[in-house]
């Protein structure tokens, strides 16, 4: 079974990480979100959510993947953690799937990770992936790297995570169980 931390830090995008969370879960992903600011992490629209870890309590043994949610200043505050650029710039070295959304891709370009990538991000953010070649696109994949948009682009970042984690069939099924069109 796959192994994912999704890191949480105050004034994250509620959206951007519940949704990928929850489909990933519903995929059988084990997922362990990662509280950075707090073991309670409010997001930016005041929604409060408690973390399964706190940063010291993460290894890299047996890590499939991270995902970065965006928002702000959640991704201000994703960027400014060791524990989160340590596990990015490890993932993206060991072939592990690097996963950034909205703003957050700006952390993973900000590491170097998106040299030479395709990536999208949210308008605005462009300039901060350093390298990559920026597509508008709602995700983008890229070997292991996935980038989306933002928000509204959430389910479409789930389903992209579990369908290079797990398979395409197990990515049709959550949509299809889920109601997605």
């Amino acid at each position: 079974m796959a192994m994912f931390y999704l890191f949480l830090a105050d004034g994250f995008e509620e959206t951007e990480a519940l949704a990928p969370l929850d489909m990933m879960r519903r995929a059988k992903i084990e997922v362990k979100t990662v509280g950075v600011t707090g073991e309670f992490v409010t997001g930016s629209h005041g929604v409060t959510v408690k973390a399964d870890l706190k940063p010291e309590e993460i290894s890299f043994n047996n890590i499939d993947g991270v995902v970065l949610p965006g928002g702000m200043p959640g991704t201000v505050n994703l960027g400014k953690s060791e524990t989160v650029t340590k596990a990015a710039v490890y993932c993206a070295e060991n072939g592990k799937i690097t996963a950034a959304i909205c703003a957050a891709p700006s952390v993973l370009g900000n590491l170097g990770i998106l040299k030479g990538k395709k990536a999208t991000c949210f308008p605005g953010f462009e300039k901060e992936l350093e390298g990559a070649t920026y597509t508008a696109a709602p995700v983008e994949i890229d070997g292991n790297v996935i980038t989306g948009k933002g928000a509204g682009c959430a389910i479409l970042f789930g389903k992209a995570i579990v369908e290079k984690a797990v398979s395409a069939e197990a990515a049709n099924k959550v949509c299809g169980d889920m109601q997605c069109p």
